[in-house]
């Protein structure tokens, strides 16, 4: 990956953006995961609007001060449309129910998106995936299956969405990415659900 003065651009606004967020899984800063991101996925991309993607993936999904207007102005058309792909939004309908319920309509909407994004906003999606699960997989090896208590679903649940992801982007995206995604679910399918 070469730094470029978009992607530098990008480490800042999101180390901003995110500001004082904590990962659920281990409690340290949440910037770590969009950088985790940006560097597995330049394994198999060099392009540039893809990793400033990966670098601000979460940004409208988890900054509430900051848009998608505020996105295009800073970043463009280009990069606000790979990250609009893998951000999750909230179904207005959805307000009355509970978070296992709003969860699930979520991830629904998740999915139903990836049979038409484009290729980019894939690649963000799988390096993502890898980054979550292995964080998942490092944090239960640490304290065990307490790191599951502060997510709104069960783990059989979290495991089998990562699991439509997976056959999502072995149909749609023809990268190695795919096969690293493969492997991180492998381990983290074995480590988490006991038959």
């Amino acid at each position: 990956m070469q730094l470029t003065n978009k992607i530098q651009k990008a480490i800042i606004k999101s180390a901003i953006l995110h500001n004082g967020q904590k990962r659920k899984i281990n409690e340290i800063p949440f910037i770590t995961h969009p950088y985790s991101v940006a560097v597995i996925l330049s394994n198999y991309t060099t392009d540039e609007n893809t990793i400033v993607a990966a670098l601000l993936h979460d940004v409208l999904e988890d900054v509430p001060c900051y848009f998608e207007s505020d996105m295009e102005r800073d970043f463009g058309k280009e990069i606000t449309k790979i990250v609009k792909g893998v951000t999750e939004t909230n179904d207005p309908a959805s307000k009355n129910l509970g978070a296992m319920e709003t969860w699930q309509i979520r991830k629904d909407k998740y999915l139903e998106g990836l049979q038409h994004d484009d290729y980019e906003a894939l690649m963000v999606c799988a390096a993502d995936k890898i980054h979550n699960l292995k964080s998942n997989i490092a944090g239960f090896k640490e304290h065990g299956a307490k790191v599951f208590d502060r997510f709104n679903a069960p783990v059989e649940k979290r495991i089998k969405f990562h699991k439509d992801i997976l056959e999502v982007l072995k149909k749609r995206l023809d990268n190695e990415i795919v096969n690293e995604l493969e492997q991180a679910y492998n381990e983290a399918e074995k480590l988490f659900i006991k038959d």
